[in-house]
């Protein structure tokens, strides 16, 4: 007979649950949580003891991150962009179907991302497959490949090779994607309205939030919404930042559609009217604005109608910030922020009185219910071995150059943050942040519910 494997215990006042917050202990076997216990005597297991300032929160999944392996890595790779998850408490991240080259929008282009991916990861990591014009008879193949659902753009996307659906072609994927039980999710801006706005120009920020418009965001999302009523393909709303736009999300979830919808630390916590003068580090697309917006995005999360807090971490080189004419239109947009997705969450929630429950809520359970994603995201018996040992009281002020992700910079440079993640288990077993040379140990996972098994699966 098989012995069973050795157990690591790991033994903490603070325990962010399920059920909530508790002291106990959390037993560790075979890359899964075993059990969830009072402070009982772990036997021959190794124990591990937390400090009392420390809290232990299950592992962060990120279901938005462009990691742009191959093809743009001198932008951001695998093995810079799952080191700066690990760093940053996320155990799980979802690689976008673009800005790499190949997108993968067949099963061949994701078979080059897997390998190009294999051997580097510090974390686990599931793809996105795409959905662009002439590839809806892709779709189906990539589904049954464990892909976690399909990526559109309702404009374009800023990249020749990922270009948008337009409204038949929308409607042709959603049909397709209903027919086999999967995900859509869709960057929602309408690009007529963006056309009409005022084209983005020079150094100042209030500019370029005028040339993305809310209304860009409500339209969009109201015709997506329409095309879940006539298909009834599930849907989910990417990154929106226009609060404008709750109360049509509101409305489909009311109907009973399948509608949800996710945000993203900058947009509740950066401030338009804060962004310094041809400050293009602040740059993404749709826009930070100001802190209304953000205020009543704080209430939709808490009511339910925004469900997911992810980093839309889309990074590119130096160079294309522009930081040099510091012009908004010419810049790349996009925010790094894979790892201060927790502690900017955390300094924010905290002055608002949200607890951290909330926030593994809103950027571990629900993320991984999205992508499908069984047993991720809860500290609870059967569930994965991903854990992160975060001490909620210690500070830090943000140094850019000492980020993990490829391109040192950050809109979040110079500011003191409230939270630090200590520690990053993976399937029960420490990830060495501060050892380039260790083996990585993340692994390619696909969705639960694809008939896979053995290697690639989401198995332990």
């Amino acid at each position: 007979m098989e012995a069973e494997p050795s157990a690591t215990v790991l033994r903490a006042e603070r325990i962010v649950t399920p059920a909530g917050e508790r002291a106990g202990c959390v037993v560790l076997r075979g890359g899964l949580i075993a059990d969830v216990t009072g402070h009982a005597d772990p036997g021959s297991a190794e124990v591990v003891e937390l400090r009392a300032d420390q809290v232990l929160l299950p592992g962060l999944v990120d279901t938005h991150v462009h990691v742009n392996e191959p093809g743009r890595t001198e932008w951001e790779g695998f093995a810079t962009a799952t080191a700066a998850a690990a760093a940053g408490g996320v155990t799980t991240i979802v690689d976008m179907p673009l800005n790499s080259i190949p997108p993968t929008i067949d099963v061949d282009a994701l078979a080059v991302k897997r390998a190009a991916a294999a051997g580097q990861l510090a974390v686990d990591v599931a793809f996105w497959g795409g959905a662009v014009p002439g590839n809806a008879g892709e779709l189906a193949g990539l589904h049954a490949e464990g892909v976690v659902g399909f990526k559109c753009f309702l404009l374009p996307s800023g990249v020749d090779e990922f270009p948008p659906l337009d409204p038949a072609q929308l409607a042709l994927a959603m049909q397709t994607i209903a027919g086999f039980g999967g995900l859509l999710i869709a960057h929602a801006e309408d690009g007529a309205v963006i056309d009409a706005a005022p084209a983005p120009h020079g150094r100042d920020y209030r500019d370029f939030v005028a040339s993305r418009p809310p209304e860009a965001e409500r339209r969009a999302v109201v015709a997506l919404v329409d095309a879940a009523r006539r298909t009834g393909c599930r849907a989910h709303v990417v990154h929106l930042s226009s609060a404008a736009t709750l109360p049509v999300v509101r409305a489909a979830q009311a109907e009973g559609l399948p509608i949800t919808a996710e945000t993203c630390p900058h947009y509740l916590t950066l401030r338009a009217d804060d962004v310094p003068e041809g400050a293009t580090q602040f740059k993404c697309c749709p826009p930070i604005r100001d802190a209304a917006n953000a205020d009543a995005l704080w209430a939709g999360l808490a009511d339910g109608v925004l469900d997911c807090v992810v980093s839309d971490h889309s990074p590119c080189t130096i160079a294309a910030k522009k930081l040099d004419t510091g012009d908004f239109g010419e810049a790349w947009g996009g925010i790094a922020s894979v790892q201060l997705g927790l502690p900017v969450m955390w300094t924010a929630a905290r002055e608002r009185g949200v607890g951290l429950g909330e926030l593994v809520e809103w950027m571990a359970a629900a993320p991984a219910r999205l992508a499908g994603l069984d047993g991720r995201g809860a500290i609870a018996p059967g569930c994965r071995a991903d854990l992160v040992v975060f001490a909620p009281d210690r500070s830090f002020v943000v140094d850019a150059s000492r980020l993990r992700h490829r391109n040192p910079i950050s809109p979040y440079a110079g500011q003191t943050l409230r939270g630090v993640v200590e520690q990053t288990w993976l399937a029960g077993v420490p990830v060495p942040l501060d050892d380039p040379a260790a083996p990585r140990t993340g692994r390619l996972v696909r969705r639960s519910s694809a008939a896979a098994t053995g290697e690639g699966a989401d198995t332990p």
